[in-house]
């Protein structure tokens, strides 16, 4: 065998015993009378002593010639260590060698094997390979493989049953852009990669599957972040003869589950609050209320005065930023300068400052007395020594700047603690979205989204009005979940995929095979999709899902290690009937 036990689990009660370890070298200290190698593995780190009175000369020589990251087996007793490292769990031994054997050598390789590396991002993702062996990127992957477990095992005490869809599919509008497979036997026709298994989940409700999830790859051909893939995985999830109160429960326990299984946090019962309501809060649908600074909306208290910016606003909103008052104008000026980059798209900030004698100095004294600023203070729940920001313009914009400023200034004040929790539901979504350029409505969330109770008759009249049966799942200000009850009667169904602008032809070739199986007895049902690699993240603490995917793409969409996407050749394009002018 290459190994009886693994270089993280001696211990002082091993002291005696011999073992058989295999692994990576990680370091060699070279003495000369003495060799000592630290040997790595996925489980930890092993000392190797090799000494002159003890160990036969060849086998001291080739010690020294070891190389960092060369595999080896190695066989010897354990002994106890003279000099005890209390910063490793096997720092009470180490092994003193009595055969060595190379089993593969290594080049140097293009950065240092260390939690702290001296190997860029763009360098550790060509030699991806290399990163995983760092414990941060490993204990990551590890980290991702508790949570994914503890999933499997929530739904399945649930009574979920796991089950696959497909991969090669139809193309569908879901909002992203398809990508495309060519079917070799199929002349001029493509499969698409599925953004969701949405049709599929829905057709499984019909089937009698009623509670279903899958831990499924999704692909979406859309632009990057640093928490979007190209591929990445969902847990899919989906229930029938449920309403949306039973989709909340089942799925607030879950994530109550990794809370307490993954940190030891006890939870409450999430918040809910509307969608409207988020909006004119905290200016987003997905908002951090791990700490304040809750919007306060100016316009009664600011719309009386000569202040033609404030006049003509559609919305003057303003927040409350804790021990503000003590900013410079130097540093006010940085804050000014940020929201106006074109990122955020402000025109400009006032600003109040809540003075520790009880008065108001602000940038608009001339328009304001100390009266009004009180209001604004008492609208914006500022206290003394904070400092008031306040934007104007129009509503969803203005929003939309103040929103991210807010993220910013939480972040500069450090309020968004990484080990700390806050989740809460946003329901009650809008059913359609206005395109401006184009005038048109299109789903918020997607074509199978069922309006609420009583009122799809707005449909009509007001479409902009109907609320979708709709419900995210945010953490720390990032959507985590989502999901709606679905539409399960084929001429509601057909009802939405005109509003949409679907022709009846357009809706029965897209859809037809979903329509034809309501006729089937579709029963009620709804679900809800966690992004696996977002939710993973921020349990682990951090928000950039690339850290906790074993082989990312890049901000490019470009896998560097294997440098895809590539070209093909010829003869592949001709078996697939097809042909690249450019």
């Amino acid at each position: 065998m290459y190994r009886n036990t693994t270089c993280g689990a001696l211990r002082a009660s091993d002291i005696g015993t011999e073992v058989t370890l295999s692994g990576w070298v990680h370091k060699v200290r070279d003495k000369g009378f003495v060799v000592w190698v630290d040997l790595r593995d996925r489980y930890g780190i092993t000392q190797l002593v090799f000494d002159q009175d003890r160990t036969p000369v060849d086998l001291l020589d080739k010690a020294k010639e070891l190389g960092r990251e060369t595999v080896i087996q190695i066989k010897g007793e354990t002994i106890e260590r003279a000099s005890k490292n209390p910063n490793i769990p096997t720092g009470d031994i180490e092994v003193l060698v009595q055969e060595l054997q190379i089993l593969n050598e290594s080049i140097l390789p293009p950065f240092t094997i260390e939690d702290e590396t001296d190997g860029g991002e763009d360098i550790r993702m060509k030699y991806r390979y290399l990163d995983i062996r760092r414990n941060p990127v490993k204990d990551n992957l590890i980290f991702r493989h508790k949570v994914t477990m503890e999933v499997r095992k929530f739904l399945s005490d649930q009574g979920f049953i796991e089950v696959e869809t497909p991969y090669l599919i139809k193309s569908t509008p879901e909002g992203a852009r398809d990508f495309l497979v060519p079917s070799r036997m199929n002349e001029g026709q493509f499969y698409a990669l599925p953004q969701s298994p949405q049709t599929f989940k829905q057709l499984l409700m019909v089937g009698g599957m009623d509670k279903y999830f899958q831990i499924v790859k999704c692909f979406r051909d859309e632009d990057l972040r640093a928490d979007r893939q190209p591929e990445f995985t969902q847990i899919d999830c989906e229930m029938a003869f449920v309403e949306q109160e039973d989709i909340l429960n089942a799925f607030e326990g879950l994530t109550r589950h990794l809370l307490k299984e993954i940190h030891g946090v006890d939870s409450g019962d999430f918040p809910r609050i509307t969608f409207d309501e988020a909006m004119r809060r905290y200016g987003n649908d997905k908002p951090d209320i791990r700490f304040g600074m809750e919007f306060g909306e100016l316009n009664a208290v600011s719309q009386h005065k000569d202040f033609n910016v404030f006049n003509s606003a559609e919305l003057v909103v303003g927040i409350a930023v804790p021990g503000g008052a003590s900013y410079t104008r130097k540093e006010i000026d940085k804050l000014i300068d940020w929201v106006k980059r074109p990122q955020v798209g402000a025109k400009g900030m006032v600003y109040v400052k809540c003075n520790e004698d009880g008065t108001y100095k602000s940038s608009v004294d001339k328009f304001y007395d100390q009266d009004d600023l009180a209001k604004w203070a008492e609208t914006t729940g500022a206290k003394t020594g904070d400092l008031i920001c306040v934007l104007s313009g129009n509503t969803n914009e203005t929003r939309a700047q103040l929103s991210a400023l807010r993220m910013e200034l939480a972040e500069h004040l450090g309020l968004r603690k990484p080990d700390e929790f806050a989740p809460l539901w946003v329901i009650d979504f809008p059913l359609l979205e206005l395109d401006e350029e184009t005038g048109t409505y299109h789903a918020m969330h997607h074509p199978f989204t069922s309006p609420k109770p009583g009122q799809l008759e707005l449909l009509e009249t007001q479409p902009g009005e109907v609320k979708a049966n709709a419900y995210d799942l945010v953490l720390n200000g990032n959507e985590i979940g989502g999901g709606s009850i679905r539409i399960h009667d084929k001429e509601i169904q057909a009802t939405m995929f005109k509003h949409l602008g679907f022709t009846p032809e357009e809706a029965k070739a897209q859809f037809g095979f979903l329509m034809d199986a309501f006729q089937y007895g579709a029963p009620p049902h709804g679900g809800i999709a966690f992004g696996l690699d977002r939710l993973v993240a921020i349990l682990g603490g951090q928000e950039t899902i690339r850290d906790f995917i074993a082989f990312p793409k890049n901000n490019s969409g470009r896998d560097v290690m294997i440098d895809a996407p590539a070209d093909i050749d010829d003869a592949q394009l001709k078996e697939l009937h097809l042909k690249l002018d450019l």
